[in-house]
């Protein structure tokens, strides 16, 4: 796997103040972009003005604001691929099942290329990426974890915020389990672990164990 260092931009999208991540490897002109949100020409003109080919499209869940640029990045990119966890990727074409319905949208995105679980892994761009199953926002939730990067850096969509976690009261939301896959799963990575969420500033690992109400400090 390329030892390249990896370069990371966060581009937020209106009106859910979205956090979308494109990553690409120094001296690569392919990139991967996580959770296109409802603005995409801003993503679009990102990658454009960089140079960049859009080599995979990865969501983290199939929730609307995450997923609403995924069309337009196709239509640009038509070859790049659209990664999502087994269990959400009906969302992805059911606007009941991302919840744009409760938007006035009734947005679709086009199908999932590639599905992943729990402890696969996914390559493109020169990155391997480990994904990790942390259902409870959703129930297709997944995390995708770089392990090529000191300190270690994961994409975590809207499982846990600084501070928070995910909503769990949409209507295939488990609170029981999201609180255990965040301990079982992000609380057991190095506390330097870099936590990339889909709304909000970074954190840590470190962090959220010792300060977030919802999961830290053992509550």
């Amino acid at each position: 796997m390329n030892k390249a260092e990896i370069q990371l931009a966060q581009i937020v999208s209106a009106p859910m103040e979205e956090n979308s991540y494109v990553a690409w490897l120094e001296g690569r002109n392919e990139c991967l972009v996580v959770d296109p949100g409802m603005e995409p020409e801003n993503i679009i003109n990102y990658l454009e003005e960089r140079g960049l080919t859009l080599a995979a499209i990865l969501n983290t869940h199939g929730h609307y604001d995450h997923i609403a640029g995924n069309a337009a990045l196709k239509a640009r990119w038509p070859d790049c691929r659209l990664v999502i966890g087994t269990a959400d990727a009906t969302k992805l074409i059911d606007a009941g099942g991302n919840l744009s319905v409760m938007l006035g949208i009734e947005g679709t995105s086009p199908p999932a290329d590639v599905t992943v679980d729990g402890g696969q892994r996914f390559s493109a761009a020169g990155m391997e990426l480990e994904v990790l199953a942390i259902p409870g926002h959703s129930a297709g939730h997944v995390v995708y974890l770089y392990r090529h990067h000191d300190p270690l850096i994961a994409l975590v969509g809207d499982v846990v915020f600084a501070g928070s976690i995910g909503r769990t009261d949409f209507p295939d939301g488990n609170h029981r389990q999201l609180i255990d896959g965040i301990r079982a799963k992000l609380f057991t990575l190095p506390d330097s672990t870099v936590l990339l969420p889909g709304h909000g500033p970074s954190t840590t690992v470190g962090e959220e164990k010792r300060d977030n109400p919802f999961v830290g400090g053992g509550g």
